[in-house]
């Protein structure tokens, strides 16, 4: 039986022209159930212009916030805080002032200072913790760039201290404003009473923003032997692939690290592996993971994964099924090679934002359904739902390949 995805009619989140941190954008919503109760939490990207921060003769900022939601019916509705952010960058412009503390009490750089995006939360040994896309320091009007002609402004709001080093890694990093996906320990007892200061902990780093920028990252909430060591695994999608084993000639594809610490994988301590790229017409771009894995059996996870063909098809998602090996790397066994997601109502379709886009950024199963909350057209939130086990019956139809098995 073909799955059938069942989607929001209209949306379930939309940019508040009275909240000046999400009158622009509301999109890519991680959601998560909280033990044994049935409501569901949401964090959510969200921008709007901040000319507290303009610089005379440049567009106004767009730093990006996490906002948080609730839903007591399984995701129909959802009743959203846009009295403040939950969790906002600092946006300091001072060399010396781009510090956060960590979760061991260490002052490290805050390589979440200008940016806070595409939230992913998924549990790693029995707490959860958040992924986040962020940026040193805030673009323009970022979605200009894919108009015709482009605008970039993603340099606009660099200070000039940052040429002064180099050959450093924060410096580097900060030259290209480059994104660096960074951890956070995520406590949901103070994120549900909204103590949004106390609900989030800093942890690190995940990737190198000198090297690469690098989204789509998450961990899988089980580590894995590797190379004769148990070791922390995680999904990761590179712009720059050919610095990372495989990678040459490559569009943008899912990469795997594997490190036994958490704090090893900014580093040259973890090792890579391409565990996917393009493949069918509609990835012609790109492919990134989508969300947190979720595991199917003692060997099997489901990675929900999206492609980009270009900027007029735009964004759509599909799914694979990975397998662990002994004492190596997971590999893909089955890939399903339609676009199975993909913009189709008049509210998911492009206004500002020139590209189509349905991209998911969380699933959590609740009894048979699969619920995914994804962000459309870049500016609105909705809903999908399917039936898990079709789904899963369905992908096992195709091999590593996309070929009928």
């Amino acid at each position: 039986m073909n799955p059938e995805f069942r989607y929001s009619s209209k949306p379930v989140l939309e940019p508040n022209p009275h909240c000046d941190w999400a009158n622009k954008m509301v999109l890519n919503p991680a959601i998560f159930k909280y033990r044994d109760s049935t409501t569901l939490h949401m964090l959510f990207r969200a921008t709007g212009p901040w000319p507290q921060k303009r610089i005379p003769g440049r567009h106004d900022p767009y730093p990006i916030f996490l906002g948080y939601a609730v839903s007591e019916d399984l995701g129909e509705t959802w009743e959203a805080d846009f009295s403040r952010p939950a969790l906002a960058p600092a946006l300091n412009m001072e060399e010396k002032e781009i510090y956060i503390t960590d979760i061991h009490g260490n002052k490290v750089r805050d390589y979440s200072n200008g940016c806070i995006e595409d939230p992913r939360i998924f549990p790693i040994e029995g707490q959860l913790y958040l992924s986040v896309a962020c940026r040193m320091f805030p673009p323009g009007p970022y979605w200009l760039v894919d108009q015709d002609p482009p605008v970039e402004t993603r340099y606009e709001y660099v200070p000039d201290w940052v040429g002064t080093v180099k050959g450093d890694p924060f410096h580097d990093a900060c030259i290209l404003n480059n994104t660096v996906s960074v951890l956070y320990k995520l406590d949901p007892d103070k994120l549900k009473e909204r103590k949004y200061e106390e609900a989030f902990t800093y942890v690190c780093a995940l990737t190198e923003g000198h090297v690469s920028d690098n989204r789509d990252v998450f961990l899988f909430p089980e580590k894995m032997r590797i190379d004769g060591k148990m070791q922390y695994v995680m999904l990761h999608r590179p712009m720059d692939t050919h610095k990372f084993p495989g990678g040459e000639g490559l569009a943008p594809s899912i990469y795997l690290a594997a490190a036994e610490r958490i704090e090893d994988f900014a580093s040259p301590k973890a090792s890579h592996r391409l565990l996917a790229t393009r493949m069918f017409d509609w990835e012609h771009t790109r492919i990134g993971a989508s969300w947190p894995p979720l595991r199917i059996s003692d060997k099997e996870w489901l990675v929900p994964y999206h492609g980009k063909k270009d900027a007029v098809f735009g964004y759509t998602q599909s799914f694979m099924i990975v397998r662990e090996q002994d004492d190596d790397f997971p590999v893909v066994v089955h890939r399903c090679p339609e676009r199975m997601m993909y913009a189709q109502q008049g509210w998911e379709m492009p206004a500002d934002y020139p590209t189509p886009c349905l991209f998911t950024t969380a699933g959590i199963v609740v009894g048979e359904q699969l619920i995914m909350a994804y962000g459309a057209a870049d500016q609105k939130i909705g809903i999908s739902r399917v039936n898990y086990y079709d789904l899963i019956e369905y992908i096992r139809r195709f091999d590593a390949e996309g070929k009928t098995a």
